[in-house]
């Protein structure tokens, strides 16, 4: 068995007697190599975000969180390289870095021929023009999404002035433009659509986002009838 085939193994066999445990004799012996190897594999696959954890003492060993993970996928070579080629798409995007960490995981557990067709194929999609930058501040942008947190930003509008705004931030927009982050201003009381490339500065506040009773869909079509970034 191949070091490949071996890290995919040790996952799903963590993932069969989960919420239990194997300990690292156990799986040395299962998949006939050293104790140093397997903990070595653990440590790559924990590197890679696999939610194994390890419980000490003398009944202890590795074990993985199975809700944090998915199970193997049966995806046609088609489905396969739709999934790739799609994630190859987000260049750019606020997403991008997680969209080519999923990519690359995709591409490693297809067989070799479907992988060849999707390189292939790849190969043969072409933008024109410049490639687009990754988003900038797109990663603690998400952050406050999740963690429902005010952002400060020091933000440079259409006229080029500059003004230190809390936003109450409410999702991320794809515009004429760019990216943007769509929140509620509280120096202007409003919803305002701002500009990723503009925000020359952004932090996380320790405020909390509030409850508003904002209409989403009256402001997106608010919003599409004239430009956005104030």
């Amino acid at each position: 068995m191949n070091r490949t085939d071996r890290l995919y193994a040790l996952v799903e066999e963590l993932r069969a007697v989960a919420p239990r445990t194997r300990t690292a004799a156990w799986l040395a012996s299962r998949f006939e190599v050293s104790v140093r190897t397997v903990e070595r594999d653990l440590g790559a696959l924990r590197e890679a975000g696999v939610p194994i954890w390890t419980e000490t003492g003398r009944t202890g060993g590795y074990g993985l969180d199975r809700e944090r993970t998915l199970p193997p996928l049966t995806l046609t070579p088609e489905e396969a390289i739709a999934i790739t080629v799609a994630l190859r798409s987000a260049a750019g995007s606020p997403f991008a870095r997680a969209a080519e960490s999923a990519a690359r995981k995709v591409l490693a557990r297809l067989p070799s021929d479907v992988r060849d067709a999707e390189q292939h194929l790849a190969a043969r999609l072409h933008r024109v023009g410049e490639p687009e930058p990754p988003a900038v501040h797109s990663g603690l942008i998400l952050t406050s999404l999740a963690a429902r947190r005010v952002l400060r930003l020091s933000y440079v509008d259409g006229k080029g002035r500059e003004t230190e705004r809390d936003v109450e931030p409410l999702g991320l927009l794809w515009g004429p433009a760019g990216w943007y982050v769509l929140g509620w201003c509280r120096l202007r009381d409003a919803v305002r659509g701002f500009l990723l490339d503009r925000i020359r500065a952004l932090a996380l506040t320790g405020d909390r986002v509030e409850r508003r009773e904002v209409d989403l869909d009256a402001e997106l079509a608010r919003i599409s009838a004239r430009p956005l970034g104030e």
